[in-house]
């Protein structure tokens, strides 16, 4: 299994591999609200560093500052979230909301090894972006975290799935973890997450929010 790679090695090779490949403009979920799909994380035995992972996020409570090695990759930072940001924001319309929202998916993503889009794909299905959603069986927050995590690997209290770091933290470890138990097949890994393993109405839902979310710059005129 592989192991979660820390924020140095995440940053390093933000220009190294193409995670956000094909530009699209937003489709029609801008227009009208979403339905949120119910989380069915099922409770596991974890390996050392996913339990380290998430354990850690909860005791962190300020948005995570990227951090980058490059001109190059900050500048290539600064133009996705602009982009982003003009996509998101009929969802939420205040900037520093939607920074610190934005700033949280990419750190957290990147911290996993996960394709940023992949993620804001699937929290559209999860959540429609409401930070305090909760499913008809208890999952929370942006990326429908089960409840059951927090008792495992912290103080069981349930309302820190509505904290933005940590309900970010713990979505992309255990979808990583998802993602490496079924070999990088992304759509049983979807499927895992959802607990709905082997059927396609979620992981076909989550591959076609992530077109809305794909980034690529602009070449520039020589």
């Amino acid at each position: 299994m592989t192991r979660l790679p820390d924020l140095a090695l995440a940053s390093a090779g933000v220009s190294r591999r193409a995670c956000l490949v094909g530009l699209s403009t937003p489709a029609l979920w801008l227009a009208a609200p979403q339905a949120a799909w119910a989380g069915g994380q099922l409770e596991e035995p974890l390996i050392d560093s996913v339990r380290t992972a998430l354990t850690s996020a909860v005791a962190n409570q300020a948005p995570p500052e990227p951090v980058f090695l490059s001109t190059e990759t900050r500048l290539h930072y600064l133009r996705w979230l602009g982009t982003m940001s003009d996509r998101l924001r009929r969802r939420k319309p205040e900037w520093e909301v939607r920074r610190d929202f934005l700033q949280t998916v990419w750190y957290e993503s990147k911290r996993a090894g996960l394709d940023v889009s992949l993620v804001l794909g699937l929290i559209q299905v999860e959540s429609a972006f409401r930070k305090f959603a909760v499913s008809s069986v208890g999952a929370r927050g942006y990326m429908q975290v089960m409840p059951f995590w927090t008792r495992v690997l912290g103080d069981g209290d349930p309302g820190k799935l509505f904290h933005l770091q940590t309900n970010l933290r713990f979505g992309c470890v255990i979808l990583r973890h998802y993602i490496d138990r079924e070999r990088g097949d992304l759509f049983l890994a979807l499927g895992r997450y959802n607990g709905s393993r082997g059927r396609s109405p979620y992981p076909d839902a989550v591959f076609g929010a992530q077109q809305n979310w794909q980034f690529q710059e602009k070449a520039m005129a020589a």
